[in-house]
């Protein structure tokens, strides 16, 4: 699965530079992954499991401005998925210009609220998440 999400940079993005601050970047793709949840999982199931997915690593490199006014595309997609672990490979597109903005690696875990631990991936989940990668590659 790939998922894409539009952002309007504005006002409040900037910083005194007038581009967009590093940080937000971090929201815009938290934004991309809430959205690929959304598509990806099913809103009640998900919410109803003891399972929680706290971040535990964020590579991210900057690759160009945006600037008040761009259009922002956010791509998403699984990577990678371990015994406790998933990445996926997030990318924000300036979509006037087709320009890379950002690259990230996120890395986060499968942890459960119970055990308050993290735990390996139940069958269905991976299995879901296996297909979605062999699907993008």
């Amino acid at each position: 699965m790939f998922n894409k999400t539009r952002i309007k940079v504005r006002g409040y993005h900037l910083d005194l530079f007038q581009h967009v601050n590093n940080a937000r970047y971090l929201e815009f793709i938290e934004e991309g992954r809430w959205a690929f949840f959304d598509e990806f999982f099913d809103k009640d199931d998900w919410m109803q499991q003891d399972l929680v997915w706290p971040v535990v690593n964020i590579n991210i490199n900057f690759k160009s401005e945006a600037n008040f006014g761009d259009l922002l595309e956010v791509q998403t997609h699984y990577t990678k998925i371990g015994n406790r672990s998933i990445t996926m490979k997030q990318t924000i597109i300036n979509v006037e210009t087709n320009t890379p903005v950002v690259e990230a690696d996120v890395t986060y875990v499968c942890f459960s609220k119970a055990a308050k631990a993290a735990i390996p991936f139940p069958d269905d989940i991976r299995q879901k998440v296996e297909q979605s990668i062999a699907e993008f590659e």
